[in-house]
């Protein structure tokens, strides 16, 4: 058996895209997946799955707006079932094209569950592969909570959220970070009553304080219910169905919850078990994740690690851009992820969008800044579509240089790459204003919050 000079170990976003990448740089590539399917957590019970659900939720949602817009709908209902085969499609065919895309490229799949046995060695069942570089892209699973069962019946985690059969009377999500707020907001608009618990005093831990409390604002008016600075310490089964108890965070007080469902949604951890990277000497840091260089490199020449198993933001483009950084390096090329402008979006409604520094960060770091904000209330493009829930928010330096950008708004997630590629280019908030943004559009939001930044807002 001929020797390959690359093995992913992962077919998930990082996974695939580095072994695409690494097979048009002339490397002899195979990939290593258990699951059955290619595209990891993200495709098939992630990003893909969680965006299919949201965008069929928002359509049903919305008809109970149209009569503002002078149209009636009467007797519409939903059909569960169907709008998860249309979900279940869209990841079959997304995996198949992934499929496709390894023929294409010359990318070998071995189908199975990989360990390392030793240095350049990666096994799959009873095969050993030799391999002069590995690299491992096994991504990230739901974190638990101590003494919390999760059957993926009653107890879901988002994989089950996914999949259930019949909108719950009353769902519980377990934290209100991007996972929950989306998965809850899906089940909301279908019909549940939705109630958020979370251990902190704010929703969205990491994104700016103000734009987390116009998105829990946003969505409050939305029908999700919050209940923050809560301890979850036991669910048990009834005859009912399920019973909550938390204790009130800094206070001597327990309360009850009585729910039909319970998702816990507390974040998520690397995968990294079976690999055998303890007995190779591969350094892992306390929470579990694979220690790693500015070049991707592990503790051990040879075996390198991407995406959502190392540090950083556990997020799927970042993982691409990890893949192909680490790839192109073991090719002689320069790569590089700034990961200071890697965006991060919550895909509720309104979305949530984010790059860069929060304002918090600046204050802790003693930074000089400015800040430039413009609500979408006074967006004629916002007004007339009705989504005018938010703000674009800027924060500069005294030199205009962008430190960081949060938008809670509609299209947020679109409206955040100009941003992105203006920190990336090195432009200013002057530059960005000085741009000519079409009309009416949601994009004039992102040039009057930064004519803001400058003391020079015209609508705001």
């Amino acid at each position: 058996m001929s020797i390959y000079d690359l093995i992913v170990i992962g077919g998930g976003p990082g996974g695939y895209v580095a072994a695409i990448r690494a097979a048009q740089l002339g490397m002899k590539v195979a990939c290593v997946e258990g699951r059955g399917a290619l595209g990891g957590t993200c495709l098939n019970v992630g990003c893909i799955p969680s965006k299919a659900l949201l965008t069929s939720s928002a359509k049903y949602a919305e008809l109970a707006h149209l009569s503002s817009h002078g149209i009636a709908v009467e007797g519409a209902s939903v059909d569960l079932g169907a709008m998860m085969g249309r979900k279940d499609k869209i990841v079959g065919d997304l995996t198949k094209g992934i499929g496709f895309l390894f023929k294409k490229n010359g990318v070998e799949l071995i189908e199975g569950w990989a360990s390392i046995p030793a240095d350049g060695q990666v096994k799959v069942g009873d095969d050993i592969y030799e391999a002069k570089n590995i690299l491992i892209a096994t991504g990230s699973e739901p974190t638990p909570l101590n003494g919390i069962e999760i059957d993926e019946v009653d107890v879901l985690s988002s994989t089950g959220a996914l999949a259930m059969d019949t909108v719950p009377d009353h769902l519980v999500v377990v934290g209100a970070g991007v996972i929950g707020l989306e998965l809850g907001q899906v089940w909301a608009r279908l019909g549940a009553k939705v109630t958020v618990v979370e251990y902190l005093d704010r929703v969205l831990p990491g994104i700016d304080g103000e734009i987390a409390k116009l998105a829990q604002r946003a969505l409050s008016k939305r029908g999700l219910k919050f209940q923050l600075g809560r301890a979850l310490k036991s669910i048990e089964k009834t005859g009912a169905g399920l019973t909550l108890t938390s204790d009130r965070v800094g206070k001597d007080k327990e309360e009850v919850i009585e729910a039909d469902k319970v998702l816990i949604a507390v974040g998520r951890r690397p995968v990294t078990r079976g690999l055998g990277l303890e007995e190779l000497g591969i350094a892992l840091d306390p929470r579990g994740f694979v220690q790693v260089d500015g070049s991707f490199r592990t503790s051990v020449p040879g075996i390198y690690a991407i995406g959502d198993c190392v540090p950083g933001p556990m997020l799927a483009h970042k993982a691409e851009e990890d893949g192909v950084a680490c790839v192109e390096m073991l090719a002689g090329q320069g790569g590089h992820v700034d990961y200071n402008t890697v965006p991060g979006v919550v895909y509720t409604d309104p979305e949530v969008a984010s790059v860069g520094l929060t304002e918090e960060a600046l204050k802790e770091a003693g930074t000089e800044y400015t800040v430039g904000k413009f609500a979408f209330m006074a967006n004629s493009r916002a007004r007339s579509t009705g989504e005018t829930d938010g703000a674009v928010k800027v924060l500069a330096d005294p030199d205009g240089k962008i430190l960081g950008a949060h938008i809670c708004g509609a299209h947020g997630g679109d409206l955040i790459a100009e941003l992105v590629l203006a920190m990336t280019k090195n432009a200013t908030v002057a530059e960005v204003a000085a741009t000519c943004h079409a009309h009416p559009a949601m994009g004039e939001a992102v040039k009057e919050a930064c004519l803001d930044a400058m003391g020079r807002a015209i609508h705001a």
